[in-house]
């Protein structure tokens, strides 16, 4: 296969080869200006070719300078204002105005419009180099009229990066500080691009650096779909990049979004976000703005965009757009924009959204007052008008009335956060006594009113929901093409927006009452039960008093109070949702008492409309609050308001991304039950799950319920708690992984000594196992069940304290790895990927326990197990074996997790440099006095993480004396292996963090050719790497890999060393003259024969300081990620070194 024609550097060329068959320019690094930060030639091109003479009333003023003062100037203006600002306003440069870009005409009736507009220059570098401090470059940076707009970096999978890879290197080597080309504001986003998937930021900030996705989705959920002909990332460059669209964002979709709070007046650019498009953001945008071009006024549309979707600005681009829009005769299409929201923060992110893209004041008039005021603005023909969904029937009679002029009305989600009034004028309307089993919407108010009149020819109606109804359906959607029905004009699914990870799934720890019941009952004679206060709670609650709100309000306060209050970092909340307002209160004030009778330390609020009186005594939300109602979604934000009831209200469109768990009390169906239950899904920086316990409804009339919003089955009914075993079989039965890999892991993970380095350290080689060993097919399937172990447990363990350790080890295991797992390209990797950031993942406890589990009630902190490494199979038989013994001898019950603790003592024995050198020099009856006292020592220290395992080993001399006696004699047996067995031995456990091959010292396999110096240089950075990165490591040259990536002896004969001491000195040599002298005394190599074939075993301490590696005129500085040696950057590798040194 020709390797070259598949690099990173072909992906690159092939991209901006179809960019300059569509109108852009190519330029060369050097023709960029470091100090400016513009291309100067294109400035000044544009400026010549679109305004001469008042670039000819410059230059009299300033004969010789002119071109440089205006380059000097338009630099300085980007600086302070920012690209955009400048692009879209232009510059002032001693009394001279220039325009640096020219936009799209809205008509088409001026041709010099069009001439200018066509005048921008495009124009695209590679490989930009863009610091005056090093030669660091960009792949890709697109300009327009020599100001930079946007950067790209590029990977190919085939070179064994993706997109990822690109998002790292934002991180690690894209850090703004001290760089102008970097700094927020000049260049608009930053696209991460592999074949497959591409995010994007607007804004670079080192390792905080928050990237999202750009995709089309593929399936109803996350990713691209394939395409047959090119890269599913083509769209990128053919149309968001093509000339139209590129000038589209820049005039009418970049919104720079200022800081909130202190006052930024007078700030520079750096203040605030750039908001930058998503893609189904800009794709509904532009196609309801092309069919609305084409077809004009009098058609409806619906745009069905899910939670999460970021919908407030997709309304407000289209708005913006529609406000502006002509038709194909170039007429305006539109008089007038009709806004239609209860959510008042609309009105203002609107108007600041309209003025940030045209600075044109007066656009947008706010209408909350009376008709008359909207019949004014109206009349005044203001071009956007936003006003209340409760003005909708005024609104529809007023614009009948204008049968002359033209309406675009859009309805942003019509559903009601508040209740109350509201939810009663809409049973005004719909005729009804408001006793509905869906409580009316204002979504049934706008069905209601378009059944009862024809379609208007001079009415365009917009309707933006998640969840529409058959009649909105009916209404607003598109006839289907290939069958009967409807669907909405543009679709962002649920399932796309968890996937993308905008929403969390609601639905993955999801809990009726029954099932939690029959969960209990199935462990009612685990100890572990009877000591659960809720527990007991829950056995008397279903055999006694099934339905009393006092004990649901035990079970739901306990179940907060133990499982769920810990989440988000200490700051979540729960709702309890009631079927109605007496029960609001009777929760109410249970929920009190409880708080009061366990000193829990939060508070209660409720949410209810009216007044209730209850046994003669009348109750409001604001007497039982404190405060007015209109004050509690606020103070619901209080950190001790940690549990809001409602009956009602704050059901829909209610955000609250610290509220964690909800407890259902009240029947739900349909679109009630999706906007119910979706309170949860919001997403927080500490949020990774929600939880659902529900006493009112059966599972499969959830899952009807979200069926047609998500796209695939996303509920099943009871769930038989032996399920996790079940899962955890299967995912051993493809004999990838083992349990033994878990137990490895778990003692790494819960060791304080060990940080995110040595965990990747560790799990590296088993997911390159999980590449190398297995079919897509497998693959797929295997990844499924640990996902599924993963989330079952997880949801298990909230109700039921497993006891069985083994399976805690397994979860801890599989929650990590899996998210490392590569996914194929139909799935959603970055999501995935972006989870296991350093920046972002952490090692915590979980809900269930820790290991070992203890007793009594609540989270429960880590016992701290020492570290192990990678063991093989005949020490693990040999300590089970152990553990066997005694049991028989002594009746003791050790258990996996006494096994678990005597691995860890045995490999902390490992290296004792007393044991060592006892060996050296002593006989077997001295070595195993030495060892009996390492042990003890040992014991005596860990006798608060194994108590009952260590009591006996000292309390019990006979029983202590047997095990003695069986781990020493496991210590010989390893002792006697010779040289060549322990190079062997080392070979079959595999490369990892502390081992790695090489087939040669310097010469090259591939080419033949000796004395290679990038051969030469594969082993000194993997030298400098060892010393870097705790503990050391050892090196084997002569070692390679057969076509099943296990290793064998090869030897290393052609690298032309007669005689083993020169191997072993040319290898000092290069030690010293690429690291330094001090550095070979860390370095010990040593000739092995095997089999007639020389192996250099290169053992090598971690150094007592950090160690820089020479690479031709650099010093670069590695460490080891995995089974690798990687090279940090400058700023990293000093952060690295102040952790460590």
């Amino acid at each position: 296969m020709n390797m070259a024609k598949h690099s990173e550097d072909k992906f690159e060329e092939t991209i901006e080869k179809q960019m300059l068959a569509k109108d852009w320019k190519k330029r060369k690094p050097k023709d960029f200006d470091r100090l400016r930060c513009i291309l100067p030639s294109d400035v000044l091109d544009f400026i010549l070719a679109t305004q001469p003479k008042e670039f000819e009333k410059l230059e009299n003023m300033q004969p010789g300078e002119a071109r440089e003062g205006l380059l000097h100037r338009v630099s300085q203006e980007v600086n302070n204002r920012g690209t955009i600002s400048v692009l879209r306003k232009g510059i002032e440069h001693l009394g001279c105005k220039f325009d640096m870009c020219y936009f799209p005409p809205s008509s088409g009736l001026n041709n010099e419009s069009r001439r200018l507009f066509e005048a921008n220059i495009l124009s695209v570098v590679r490989q930009l180099k863009f610091s005056q401090k090093n030669e660091k470059s960009i792949d890709m940076v697109l300009f327009v009229n020599g100001l930079p707009i946007f950067t790209a970096e590029l990977k190919n999978p085939m070179t064994g990066q993706d997109f990822y890879d690109a998002v790292v290197q934002y991180r690690n080597d894209r850090n703004p500080k001290g760089e102008p080309f970097l700094q927020f504001g000049r260049c608009l986003a930053h696209f991460a691009v592999d074949p497959n998937i591409v995010q994007v930021t607007t804004k670079l900030e080192g390792k905080k650096s928050f990237f999202i996705p750009f995709n089309k989705g593929f399936d109803h959920g996350a990713g691209n779909p394939p395409s047959m002909i090119s890269y599913s990332t083509s769209y990128l460059w053919n149309d968001i990049w093509n000339r139209t669209t590129t000038l589209e964002l820049l005039q009418h979709f970049l919104h720079h979004q200022p800081t909130t709070g202190k006052a930024s007046r007078g700030k520079r650019v750096g203040l605030g976000k750039l908001i930058f498009p998503r893609y189904h953001q800009l794709d509904a945008t532009r196609k309801l703005v092309a069919d609305s071009q084409q077809s004009g006024a009098g058609k409806n549309y619906l745009v069905q965009h899910s939670a999460g979707s970021g919908k407030s600005n997709t309304i407000a681009w289209l708005s913006h757009r529609l406000s502006i829009l002509h038709g194909t005769n170039d007429k305006r299409v539109f008089d007038a924009i009709i806004i239609l929201s209860d959510r008042r923060v609309l009105d203002k992110q609107l108007r600041d959204t309209v003025r940030a893209f045209e600075q044109t004041r007066g656009v947008v008039a706010a209408i909350e007052g009376t008709s008359a005021q909207l019949k004014e603005a109206l009349e005044n023909r203001k071009q956007i008008i936003v006003t209340t969904l409760q003005k909708f029937p005024q609104i529809v009679n007023a614009v009948e009335e204008m049968s002359d002029r033209k309406f675009a009305l859009v309805v942003d989600e019509a559903h009601s956060s508040q209740g109350g009034e509201q939810a009663q004028a809409v049973s005004r309307v719909l005729g009804t006594d408001g006793h509905l089993s869906e409580e009316p919407t204002y979504e049934d108010l706008i069905n209601e009113q378009m059944s009862a009149r024809k379609s208007q020819e001079n009415i365009s109606i917009f309707a933006f929901t998640a969840t529409p109804k058959p009649k909105t359906l009916e209404l607003f959607g598109k006839r289907r093409s290939d069958s009967d029905g409807f669907e909405a004009f543009s679709l962002y699914s649920m399932k796309q927006a968890i996937e993308e990870g905008f929403i969390l799934d609601v639905l993955q720890n999801y809990t009726t009452y029954e099932t939690y019941w029959r969960l209990h009952q199935v462990n009612q004679d685990d100890p572990m039960v009877e000591e659960g206060k809720a527990k007991a709670i829950l056995r008397k609650f279903v055999r006694e008093h099934p339905s009393t709100i006092k004990e649901k309000t035990s079970i739901m306060m306990d179940h907060f109070w133990n499982h769920s209050e810990s989440q988000i970092a200490g700051k979540a909340k729960a709702m309890i949702v009631t079927s109605s307002r007496k029960l609001a209160v009777e929760y109410r004030l249970a929920v009190d008492q409880w708080i009061k009778d366990n000193n829990a330390g939060f508070k209660a609020l409720v949410a209810f409309t009216d007044t209730i009186e209850i046994d003669n005594k009348p109750y409001t939300e604001a007497s039982m609050n404190g405060f007015p109602d209109t004050q509690t979604a606020s103070k619901f934000n209080d950190d001790d308001n940690k549990i809001l009831i409602v009956a009602n209200k704050f059901q829909t469109g209610f955000d609250q991304p610290l509220l964690h768990t909800m407890y259902v009390d009240k029947k739900l169906g349909g679109v009630a039950a999706v906007q119910t239950l979706s309170r949860l899904n919001r997403t927080h920086p500490d949020k990774t799950e929600t939880c659902i316990l529900d006493f009112a409804n059966e599972p499969g009339a959830i899952q009807e319920s979200f069926e047609p919003y998500y796209q695939r089955t996303v509920l099943e009914g009871d769930t038989d708690p032996n399920m996790v075993y079940e899962l955890r079989r299967r995912i051993l039965d493809f004999d990838l992984y083992s349990q033994d890999d878990a137990i490895g892991f778990c003692k790494i993970l819960f060791d304080k000594k060990y940080g995110h380095e040595q965990i990747v350290a560790y799990l590296d080689p088993l997911v390159r196992r999980f590449t190398s060993e297995m079919e897509e097919e497998e693959r797929a399937e295997l990844r499924t069940l640990m996902r599924e172990f993963v989330s079952g447990y997880s949801y298990l363990a909230r109700i039921i304290p497993f006891s069985d350790q083994s399976l805690e080890e397994f979860y801890q295991f599989c929650k990590r790895i899996v998210l490392l797992l590569p996914v194929e390209t139909t799935e959603m990797p970055d999501f995935i990927q972006e989870m296991v950031n350093m920046e972002s993942l952490r090692i915590s406890t979980t809900s269930s326990g820790a290991i070992p589990l203890a007793q009594g009630p609540g989270s429960l902190e880590p016992k701290s197990i020492v570290a192990a490494s990678i063991t093989g199979d005949e020490e693990l038989d040999s300590l089970s074996s152990i553990i066997e013994a005694l049991n028989d001898r002594f009746g003791a019950d050790l258990d996996e997790g006494d096994r678990l603790f005597l691995e860890g003592v045995m490999h902390e024995l490992q290296g004792n440099e007393a044991i060592e050198r006892s060996m050296q020099i002593n006989q077997p009856d001295d070595v195993k006095r030495t060892f009996d006292h390492a042990v003890r020592d040992i014991m005596t220290t860990s006798v608060n993480e194994r108590f009952e395992f260590v009591k006996r080993f000292l309390d019990n001399e006979e029983f202590r004396d047997d095990m003695l006696t069986m781990m020493f004699t496991q210590v010989l047996k390893n002792s006697m292996l010779d040289e060549e067995g322990r190079v062997m031995n080392l070979i079959a456990q595999g490369e990892s963090k502390t081992q790695e091959w090489k087939s040669t010292i310097r010469y090259c396999i591939n080419t033949g050719k000796n004395k290679m110096d990038y051969v030469e240089h594969g082993i000194v950075k993997t030298i400098a790497a060892f010393l870097n990165t705790h503990p050391g490591g050892t090196l084997l040259v002569g070692v390679a890999e057969d076509e099943n990536k296990k290793g064998y002896v090869r030897g290393n004969a052609e690298d032309e060393f007669s005689t083993d001491d020169n191997a072993i000195q040319h290898i000092t040599n290069i030690v010293s003259r690429d690291i330094g002298d001090i550095w070979a005394t860390y370095v010990d190599p040593r000739a092995v024969n095997i089999d007639g074939n020389r192996v250099i075993r290169i053992d090598v301490e971690r150094g007592h300081a950090p160690a820089w590696c020479k690479k031709g005129d650099d010093m670069v500085f590695y460490v080891r990620a995995g089974s690798s040696s990687k090279p940090l950057s400058e700023e990293d590798a000093i952060e690295y070194t102040e952790a460590h040194w």
